[in-house]
């Protein structure tokens, strides 16, 4: 494996739903060591400071450290665990699947219990599952106590229980947490390349918390920082499996996505134009994005005090929202690169430019 495979096993292979994203946040911390100046918000926001040549503009990058999840909610008399979900989640794809149990005694393994197809009736077949009704299995049996014997309980965490790995095309990687490992990794490689370089701007990397149930981190760290301009980084939609539009640009080895929209931000046109000026020039692939549902950390970003302009870049991706995802290493460096360039033309008249009248 390279240095960049390692980070991204890493982070991926870390635990962290939304509200307990400290392991997330040590690994950056670690890894920016020596290269910024490590902060953290009062929400658990990690900040890593990296002054250019000038102190302004202050250039904000954000990718969310937490990972869809889940937490318990209850545990029956039976000793089966009742749990919520954290972020959005489709029933179908949360049955049957392995997940830990995150407890003051350590990790508990267990899996979100199933019918066997043998005892399904032809109704049950045809409903389309609601998360209230399934419930995880942590070995329960009659007479034993799951809160005395295991240490879980309501409020504890549970994550996807899923590995790393490099598959048969050695660019494809699979993963559980590219939504958003991805953009933490992006923030931790885009510092450690400009302590290289200079750049005429303060690059403030930061790994946000709560992004899956709000977007809540994007808000009290762009207080926090109070950016000049802001990047949102974060997975966009593959679409290139089954079932999609063969015309769509979104497929995996394309290059990074410039959004053109998200449910929580229009984004800055000239801070769109330059990214892709950036890209042409520097002849860096990429394609367009729109995401219809849902918001990115630039939907917060962007509101900070007057307004800041910005954008939502991203890495397109398999199954997000799901145990395992597929993402293409080329695009991963491509942002990177991509980032790195535009960061180093932010000087303060670009930015003054990006919203003069």
């Amino acid at each position: 494996m390279d240095k960049t495979e390692l980070l991204l096993q890493e982070l991926t292979d870390a635990h962290g739903v939304p509200g307990h994203e400290d392991e997330v946040a040590r690994i950056m911390a670690e890894r920016l060591k020596g290269v910024a100046d490590i902060e953290h918000d009062r929400l658990g926001s990690f900040i890593a400071k990296k002054a250019g040549t000038s102190s302004k503009p202050k250039v904000m990058i954000a990718g969310h450290m937490d990972e869809v999840g889940f937490i318990v909610r209850e545990i029956t008399k039976e000793g089966f665990i009742k749990f919520l979900p954290l972020g959005g989640w489709w029933g179908h794809v949360v049955l049957a699947q392995r997940v830990i149990i995150k407890t003051s005694k350590g990790d508990v393994p267990g899996i979100i219990g199933s019918k066997p197809p043998h005892l399904l009736t032809e109704e049950e077949r045809k409903k389309v599952l609601d998360i209230k009704d399934l419930y995880i299995d942590v070995g329960a049996q009659k007479g034993v106590n799951i809160t005395k014997r295991l240490g879980i309980r309501p409020g504890d965490s549970i994550v996807p229980d899923s590995k790393f790995s490099v598959m048969g095309n050695k660019n494809l990687y699979l993963a559980k947490a590219w939504d958003n490992r991805i953009g933490c990794a992006v923030v931790i490689d885009v510092l450690q390349r400009l302590s290289k370089i200079k750049h005429p701007n303060t690059v403030y990397g930061v790994g946000t918390v709560q992004e899956e149930v709000g977007l809540r981190g994007a808000k009290t760290a762009a207080t926090y920082v109070d950016p000049d301009v802001g990047f949102a980084v974060d997975v966009s939609i593959a679409m290139d499996t089954p079932g999609e539009a063969a015309e769509h640009p979104e497929k995996l080895g394309s290059g990074p996505s410039i959004a053109v929209y998200d449910g929580s931000l229009v984004p800055n046109r000239r801070l769109r134009d330059l990214v892709i000026d950036t890209a042409e020039k520097r002849k860096i692939p990429y394609h367009f994005t729109a995401l219809a549902r849902g918001g990115t950390d630039a939907g917060r970003i962007h509101l900070n005090r007057i307004g800041v302009p910005a954008l939502y870049l991203g890495v397109p991706t398999r199954y997000i929202h799901g145990h395992v995802g597929i993402l293409h290493r080329k695009d991963y460096d491509n942002l990177v690169k991509l980032l790195v360039e535009v960061i180093r033309a932010l000087d303060q008249k670009t930015v003054n430019s990006l919203t003069n009248r």
